[in-house]
């Protein structure tokens, strides 16, 4: 903690500053790396965890809602809500599995495929413009930083995984 001298010989508490909090700068970047993917991507009608489903969905080319909320770090309500807008849109298909009723197997429609060929020059360069002021040994590091903050913290998907 930071504190500083009042004047009467005392100390008094002095906040961390904003810029120098991860959490913080976390968010911010977050916060610029949406910005930027919706100047980027905004024709598309996507949002990046739109796009991570549909990227997700490529590489696995069927998949359950819960694999999928995994595959993106996110609680299954959410990426459940997200499906169902892709499905309205006729991106995703969302059919009931013949194995466990209760579960809901996904997979790309060929307009989601193509919407996800069209989209991906547009998300890299969303991508790029998010670390657009390091230079590419900065990125590298940057990005391999992030991973090993990732990796050390498998169980820590959401805020939920705190509570149960």
């Amino acid at each position: 903690m930071r504190q500083a001298k009042t004047r009467r010989g005392g100390t008094r508490h002095r906040p961390w500053p904003l810029s120098e909090r991860p959490g913080y700068l976390i968010r911010r970047l977050h916060q610029i790396h949406v910005a930027l993917f919706q100047e980027a991507c905004g024709e598309f009608e996507v949002t990046p965890l739109q796009y991570s489903l549909l990227s997700a969905l490529a590489v696995r080319e069927t998949a359950d809602q819960t694999t999928l909320a995994a595959d993106i770090a996110l609680d299954r309500t959410t990426t459940t809500g997200a499906l169902k807008r892709l499905a309205a849109r006729n991106l995703v298909e969302r059919a009931v599995n013949k194995d466990d009723r209760r579960a809901r197997l996904c997979r790309l429609t060929p307009a989601g495929t193509a919407l996800l060929v069209k989209i991906e020059g547009a998300a890299r360069r969303a991508h790029r413009a998010t670390l657009g002021d390091l230079s590419q040994r900065e990125q590298a590091l940057f990005i391999e930083m992030m991973q090993r903050i990732v990796a050390g913290h498998p169980s820590r998907d959401s805020a939920a995984a705190l509570f149960d």
